[in-house]
């Protein structure tokens, strides 16, 4: 089964910055990652370039920075009172979880300090940075009813077993 929009995708991969040896991040040896293909739930590059792949093919994808997590925005470091950092013991490149002006929750990283100010970088770890993805596709089906109803995939410990029958077990239909 070819890979399309609205299908459960199940995937190992390993990412490094296009050009380095560095992994940046891997679930090689850990749980998949499941998601559903065009509902954006991953990076827009390697969701587009996963269509047409299918069931234990192997690949290495290549997705550019704007396709990605964006371009580095210089507009998005800012400083801030040393007295909102106090207790914590900040290091230059320390990444720090707070709230945006939305009430959302954002990770910053810290860029530099003095006893004044603390320069923080909204950008993600990884934007501006074209990314290597060398992607093993585990696993191709089409969603349940409930994951095609919520967009989301059904995980076992949902208190159900994801068969999305909604009829209190699977196969009773």
């Amino acid at each position: 089964m070819l890979i399309e929009n609205n299908q459960v995708v199940s995937i190992e991969y390993q990412v490094k910055e296009a050009g380095k040896e560095d992994i940046v991040d891997s679930n090689v040896g850990k749980e998949p990652l499941e998601f559903i293909i065009g509902k954006g739930q991953i990076i827009k590059g390697l969701e587009e370039k996963l269509v047409g792949m299918k069931k234990d093919e192997k690949a290495d994808i290549l997705v550019n920075a704007n396709n990605a997590y964006g371009e580095y925005n210089e507009e998005a470091l800012t400083k801030a009172p040393r007295e909102q950092f106090a207790g914590i013991e900040l290091e230059v490149g320390m990444p720090l979880y707070g709230q945006s002006p939305e009430g959302q929750t954002v990770m910053v990283t810290v860029k530099g300090f003095d006893d004044n100010e603390v320069t923080v970088d909204y950008n993600h770890p990884l934007a501006g940075k074209d990314l290597m993805f060398s992607v093993t596709v585990l696993d191709v089906r089409e969603p349940s009813v409930d994951e095609a109803m919520s967009g989301q995939v059904a995980k076992p410990d949902d208190g159900g077993c994801g068969c999305g029958t909604g009829a209190g077990g699977c196969g009773t239909h």
